[in-house]
Formats: structure tokens, sequence, C-alpha cells
């Protein structure tokens, strides 16, 4: 996994003042404006020590935000790590199913299983290397996705 896992849970995109489904050049956007405001070198000498350094702090987290969403590949692992978080928080897990007890739809290129509710988990091909959790399409019940060994 990325090395974000290891700071403590932060939200990015409000560092950036961003919604999550902005596009990268909105972010880009957001960023040079947060990025320039507040450089350190844009700092005026007569503002107080603490204020400076909560200017640093601030300038530090954007540039970490920018690191990991102004790259495709760790905004989608980021991307992904929050939409798990999110079906944590949602409830709990109600089962735990191996990939390989799925249907797989050559159709769509998807894995899918179906839910006591009658609605349907569903995973791409890609998706089921990286998602541990799925929602039900339906009702509000979550799978555990396991890989054989």
């Amino acid at each position: 996994m990325m090395a974000f896992e290891q700071i403590p849970k932060k939200d990015w995109y409000s560092i950036l003042g961003a919604d999550p489904s902005a596009s990268v050049s909105d972010l880009k956007q957001k960023y040079q404006k947060l990025v320039l405001m507040y450089h350190p070198d844009k700092q005026s000498a007569d503002v107080p020590a603490g204020t400076v350094e909560e200017c640093i702090q601030k300038f530090i987290e954007i540039d970490q935000a920018w690191k990991i969403l102004g790259n495709e590949e760790t905004k989608k692992e980021y991307d992904l790590q929050r939409h798990e978080d999110d079906l944590r928080n949602m409830g709990p897990v109600d089962a735990q199913v191996y990939l390989e007890e799925m249907c797989w739809n050559e159709d769509d290129h998807s894995f899918s299983l179906s839910c006591r509710c009658g609605g349907k988990y569903s995973v791409s091909k890609d998706e089921a290397e990286e998602v541990t959790l799925i929602s039900c399409d339906t009702c509000s019940l979550i799978i555990e996705l396991l890989h054989y060994g």
C-alpha cells in the first residue's frame, strides 16, 4: 500500500478546499493558489513567529495533498481508501467472501454475488485487486472480499 497510510488520516481534498469529484486541473488550480498564499517566502516580516510557523505547516500539508491528488495512481489509491473507510463507517461487514466464490460476468468483466435482499454485490476485475469491501447495490449490507493464499 501507499506511504500516506502511515500518516494520520487527513482529508487531502479539504486541505486543498476541493470536492472529491474535482478534476485534476481544478485540483491543480486550487493547489497553486494556496501554495502562493502560504509559501514561506510570501509571508511578511512583521507577522508573529507563531503565525509564520502555522503558514509553514499549512504549506507542507498543501504540498502533501498535491503529491497524492496530483498523481493519477496515488489519487486512485487514496480515493479507494476513502471509499473503504466510508463503507466501514456505514455499518458492520455482513460476510467474508472469497473472490473465487463470486460469479464472473464476461459482458462487463466483473464479479458479482447476490445479496440476501435481492440486490447484488459487484466489483470489476481491476477493482477486485485493490478493494476489500463491497457494498450491496440496494441495501446497506457490506461484504469483505478475500483472496486465496
